[in-house]
């Protein structure tokens, strides 16, 4: 008789109770889908005593999640504490070295640590798997690592937040504040009492530096991607209701793609997307991850980028590649073989761009900015001109065609310094796909 793949929990919230109930409950497909059974040895957690959805007691309850690291009779850790740091961290790192596989759902230490972290499973010969850390349900790192195995990918880009959609989303279908939304979201558990993370794109940079480094085999770099990463704060619905007579609607992006020679562009922020896009089509609360590959084209895939069901459903599926033999590279290559980034100049990097202005309503207004772009050989695609107030500026909204962000920058700076111009209320790059 096969013996039972043994492992441990560390953490039991949404997620770590998702994995217990889908085990418990799916015990006889997962068996006949991978020859062997799953059995949960034991559980760690912060609080024993916490009432939850599924019964943990008929396991070895251990205090210190520390301690499942190195012991003999777990195959495999399951790491659903969370962190970049800390208790999490050192636990998968103990684990490795002492050659236990590892399943985690944890972005923020993958995209930190993720380099060093793998390095110790190769050499080990432990699987470091994290498919639940990239867009909850949505198979996209096996989508990288398996379904365009034999591509060269372009250009992967997505939308890797549920928060935002759902806020954004909200947003354009009410015409309500960002502030009015967000409160919604965090009542409908969509958002974290201390939504920072979320909605100033940290946790959308976390997951476009993994998709980066598996789609281009670069060593992952949290800081470049942070680097050039914004959130939706500053989003408002006046731009959602212009987007949308404009033919589009504003979603925030993680997107990374290469140029012919090599060099890597990576950042998360607001962008307006066509809606015939298939990406402009994601609402709410679902994720959307696009890639961009030599052979097999333009690649979507959409879902439940995060719950207990779909993240407990990517980690138990990770558990069963373990199962049957799938160890693999942690990244598309080995630990060896991701080479440093070389970035692009991001001040060269093209793009069209929207651009709102409030003006004074008054002659030679607009001579005075078509002057400034012409300058810079900036040329509009598309502008118009609105009183979306009874009193006050008007509105003057230009779509641009392909520039540099230099050339942008250079523009603004001349716009500016117009006294007819009473403020450039927003600039977003049009997302191209």
């Amino acid at each position: 008789m096969t013996e039972p793949f043994k492992i441990a929990i560390a953490g039991l919230g949404t997620v770590g109770q998702g994995v217990v109930d889908i085990i418990q409950s799916n015990a006889a497909l997962i068996k006949a889908r991978t020859g062997r059974d799953i059995q949960i040895v034991a559980v760690s957690s912060a609080n024993k005593n916490k009432a939850r959805s599924v019964d943990v007691s008929v396991y070895e309850w251990v205090d210190s999640a520390a301690d499942l690291a190195g012991r003999k009779d777990i195959d495999c850790v399951v790491e659903l504490i969370g962190g970049e740091h800390g208790v999490a961290h050192d636990l998968v790192a103990h684990a490795l070295e002492s050659g236990q596989h590892v399943v985690t759902a944890n972005k923020a230490m993958i995209a930190r640590h993720g380099l060093k972290l793998a390095q110790k499973a190769e050499y080990k010969n432990v699987a470091l798997k994290y498919e639940a850390a990239v867009a909850g349900g949505i198979p996209a790192i096996k989508t990288i690592k398996q379904g365009l195995a034999a591509n060269n990918i372009k250009a992967v880009s997505g939308i890797l937040n549920g928060t935002c959609n759902f806020i954004l989303s909200e947003m354009g279908l009410s015409g309500r504040a960002f502030d009015d939304v967000l409160v919604e979201a965090q009542a409908k558990g969509y958002a974290e009492a201390d939504p920072s993370f979320d909605i100033d794109g940290i946790d959308t940079g976390h997951k476009l530096c993994i998709l980066s480094a598996l789609a281009f085999g670069i060593k992952p770099d949290l800081d470049n991607v942070l680097e050039h990463t914004s959130g939706i704060r500053e989003i408002s619905s006046l731009d959602l209701k212009i987007a949308d007579e404009l033919g589009y609607k504003i979603k925030l992006l993680g997107s990374a793609h290469v140029d012919e020679q090599g060099h890597v562009a990576q950042s998360v922020e607001p962008c307006f997307v066509k809606k015939s896009a298939p990406l402009a089509s994601v609402d709410s609360s679902f994720n959307a991850v696009f890639f961009d590959a030599d052979f097999a084209g333009q690649v979507v895939n959409i879902g439940r980028g995060a719950g207990a069901g779909p993240t407990a459903s990517a980690v138990v599926a990770d558990i069963m590649d373990i199962v049957c033999g799938d160890i693999g590279t942690v990244f598309s290559v080995s630990a060896s073989q991701l080479k440093d980034a070389r970035y692009m100049d991001s001040s060269r990097d093209e793009a069209k761009y929207y651009i709102h202005l409030s003006v004074e309503d008054r002659p030679g207004v607009m001579a005075n900015i078509s002057s400034a772009l012409s300058a810079e050989g900036l040329s509009i695609d598309e502008l118009i001109q609105r009183h979306y107030h009874v009193d006050g500026p008007v509105s003057v909204v230009i779509t641009t065609h392909k520039t540099t962000r230099y050339a942008l920058t250079s523009v603004l700076n001349k716009l500016q310094a117009l006294d007819c111009i009473a403020e450039i209320v927003s600039v977003y790059r049009i997302f191209n796909i």
